[in-house]
């Protein structure tokens, strides 16, 4: 008879109480998870936002996400043939890798990977993203939109080095200023400065790259 693959325990890496506590129910909820679903998918996330998470979570409040803690889901999925809790997971656990979760569904394939491939959200891009496109503020005053913007928001974009002044109550600048160009590596001055300009240079979406079914795992 095979041996079974259930029962065995393996020790998560020693840490204070509360964060072991933490581990292990994400452990025990992890192997719950594989014996309720019957696929498990491996996805990563572009742009992570929680706010937009919380919406595909809702969207989907049948199925079961988990993402970060990559350590402790691999190591409930089994990291080898000899501790996997079922056959074959030790090879989706190898890809747990980076800013990746799992999803634990019923859901067919072709309905899941619909779903995701019509879900994006556009925001705000924070430092350390490269820009989409080039943006200029042209000279003369200095609008948001259709608005110009308050005057007393002037030192806020003057600490964020955009030269620009107060012309008879009115934010202008003297010449174009180029806030970005793009597939320049944004930092946190641009970053803010794209924000208050209201210009989104973020796509939240989600990338889905494998998924496991009955020891058989399938890449998309």
């Amino acid at each position: 008879m095979a041996k079974s693959k259930r029962n065995k325990i393996v020790a998560l890496t020693q840490t204070d109480k509360k964060g072991r506590a933490g581990k292990d129910a994400l452990y025990e909820q992890i192997r719950e998870s594989v014996d309720a679903y019957k696929y498990i998918w491996i996805f990563s996330v572009e742009n992570m936002r929680n706010t937009y998470l919380k919406i595909v979570r809702s969207d989907l409040k049948t199925s079961r996400f988990f993402f970060g803690r990559t350590k402790v889901m691999a190591k409930a999925l089994g990291t080898s043939p000899e501790d996997e809790y079922k056959d074959s997971l030790h090879k989706l656990a190898d890809q747990l890798v980076g800013h990746v979760g799992l999803l634990f569904t019923n859901s067919p394939p072709e309905e899941i990977q619909e779903y995701f491939s019509n879900y994006t959200e556009s925001d705000y891009a924070r430092s350390g993203v490269k820009a989409t496109s080039t943006f200029v503020v042209p000279a003369g005053p200095v609008h948001r939109g259709e608005e110009v913007f308050p005057h007393n928001m002037e030192p806020q974009l003057r600490s964020l080095g955009m030269p620009t002044v107060l012309n008879n109550g009115i934010v202008t600048l003297l010449n174009e200023y180029r806030i970005c160009k793009e597939g320049q590596t944004l930092t946190p001055e641009q970053a803010q400065l794209l924000k208050l300009f209201l210009v989104p240079m973020a796509e939240f979406h989600v990338t889905l790259k494998s998924y496991y079914k009955d020891g058989v795992i399938t890449r998309v």
